[in-house]
């Protein structure tokens, strides 16, 4: 277990400063806290530690001054920003209409090691991981360790795309901060997703690190490089996730958002109005994090499910983890509001989700859980046969790791290749299913072989509502005077929930028959 320690250097970047200046900043007793230095030209200069601004001397800022620090940065870069080699401390610019520098923060960059251990359970568990926080919460430094922890302890080969070179420092040598971990300098910001792809084109990381994914550019890179298996651990804009929900931007990062029209029989089932809000895709990231300071993070760890319930207005329970001062953590249930603000900007009541109603004792006892198959994608659009795999309600889970799969599917073109990863589910004896093509028509033809072999045949949503009115058209008759209806024979599941009805109705029910012609008979109690 690694010590928590910080490494500063911040002799490198008080040695900038003009001689009055840095003399005020060490008189200071909590230099060591040090954020910031602000310069900006006319005013006085100002000293920033946590929760705290203070002047440093009644002399303003002048062109002198400024130049005394520019001179000895070097240039500034599009973004407006430089660095001091080899560490991690950032100088920002403010600058006129005529381009001229009017304004600098001096930003002291530290490498806290022993940060991520609240967290360390996720970012080892191979899921992709999104880190939210204010400015300043300390997400990119928690980003530097996450780097350091999966090359150096877990052996991953790791990528850091370092867009204003905040994660590794500035110069061509990273800072000790990523570890192993390789670095690629993104030349232009506007360019940062363009990195990212070649990140995974060239140089076959398990592992890529991001810093403020911040434009649909970079989300869509970032999806595509998770559909390719790669585990991703990035910061996007944001402090929660219902910031990212709504942001039309990058709320794809999650799954997107759309609005959809529901049938009549639908919407009656899931008792909501016909025009709901629904996600639009799988998430890009399996895991969401909310920095909320170095000790304490709340934990959303699956996002399919936690959006879903959101858009669904359903209340929320995330993960609350703090720091126990000696390398552990304490976990607690989050009480979300009662009541959110939705897309349009109305504040909408949160509703308990209805406890599920429980089914007849015999209609349980028959009802047989599938067994789940775990596939590992190779080659194959991740998140069109995620897709595919819910849409046809199949037992099917999608992994990263061929240590964790029953089988292995790709692509013929990646077949041929005969990479290592196919040879390695080949020595282990797990079966490798090759597709023609990586089209929604070969993944849905792959899905319903998988499912007709497993021996459970998938529900369809048409069957399953016909099946839902069929018996509530039956209990409203019943209600009406009629002895009893008999409805068409189904399966477990699908009876199940025609008890449900009949017990919603106030009604008896009764399974009779044997397979396959075991049907739901509704009744007077």
């Amino acid at each position: 277990m690694v010590e928590r320690r910080i490494v500063d250097d911040m002799e490198a970047l008080l040695d900038k400063l003009p001689p009055r200046i840095e003399e005020s900043v060490r008189s200071r007793e909590n230099v060591d806290e040090l954020l910031e230095v602000v310069l900006d030209l006319g005013r006085q200069a100002e000293a920033r530690v946590p929760n705290e601004s203070v002047s440093l001397g009644a002399n303003e800022v002048t062109y002198e001054d400024l130049r005394h620090v520019i001179d000895r940065v070097g240039n500034f870069g599009e973004d407006n920003r430089a660095g001091v080699e080899r560490t991690l401390h950032r100088i920002s610019a403010i600058r006129n209409r005529r381009g001229d520098v009017v304004g600098l923060t001096l930003r002291f960059g530290r490498a806290v090691y022993g940060t991520i251990r609240i967290i360390e359970d996720l970012i080892f568990s191979g899921k992709s991981v999104l880190l939210l926080g204010k400015p300043g919460v300390g997400k990119t430094t928690m980003l530097r360790e996450v780097a350091r922890v999966l090359a150096d302890d877990a052996g991953k080969r790791v990528i850091v795309v370092d867009t204003s070179n905040e994660i590794a420092g500035d110069g061509d040598i990273p800072h000790p901060g990523i570890g192993r971990a390789r670095r690629m300098q993104v030349p232009k910001p506007a360019l940062q997703h363009d990195v990212m792809i070649e990140a995974v084109e060239n140089h076959m990381p398990e592992v890529i690190i991001i810093d403020e994914i911040g434009t649909e550019l970079e989300a869509n890179a970032a999806r595509t490089i998770a559909e390719r298996g790669v585990q991703l651990v990035a910061t996007a804009h944001g402090n929660t996730l219902d910031n990212l929900v709504m942001n039309p931007t990058l709320s794809d990062l999650v799954g997107g958002v759309q609005s959809v029209t529901l049938g009549d029989i639908e919407a009656r089932r899931r008792r909501t109005q016909k025009t709901v809000l629904e996600r639009r895709a799988p998430p890009t990231f399996d895991v969401l994090v909310e920095i909320q300071g170095w000790n304490v993070v709340t934990v959303h760890p699956d996002v399919t499910d936690v959006v879903d319930r959101m858009l669904r207005g359903f209340a929320v329970s995330p993960e609350m983890r703090e720091s126990d001062g000696e390398g552990g953590f304490r976990v607690k249930r989050s009480e979300q509001p009662t009541a959110r603000t939705d897309l349009r900007g109305v504040e909408t009541p949160r509703r308990r989700e209805p406890p599920f109603p429980a089914a007849r004792d015999l209609e349980l006892a028959e009802i047989e859980p599938p067994k789940t198959t775990h596939i590992l994608p190779y080659g194959v659009n991740r998140g069109r046969l995620q897709h595919v795999v819910r849409s046809a309600n199949a037992p099917i889970e999608l992994v990263m790791d061929i240590s964790h799969a029953d089988l292995l599917v790709t692509t013929k073109n990646y077949y041929r290749r005969k990479t290592k990863a196919l040879r390695d589910a080949e020595e282990v004896g797990k079966p490798v299913y090759v597709l023609r093509k990586n089209t929604t028509a070969q993944l849905e033809q792959f899905i319903q072989a998988i499912t007709r072999r497993q021996g459970h045949a998938p529900v369809s949503v048409e069957h399953v509502d016909g099946a839902v009115q069929e018996a509530e058209d039956a209990a409203i008759r019943v209600r009406k005077g009629e002895g009893h209806v008999e409805l068409n024979p189904q399966g477990a599941y699908v009876r199940r929930l025609q008890h449900e009805i009949a017990g919603k109705f106030g009604l008896a029910s009764s399974s009779m028959g044997k397979e396959p012609v075991r049907h739901v008979v509704i009744f007077r109690r």
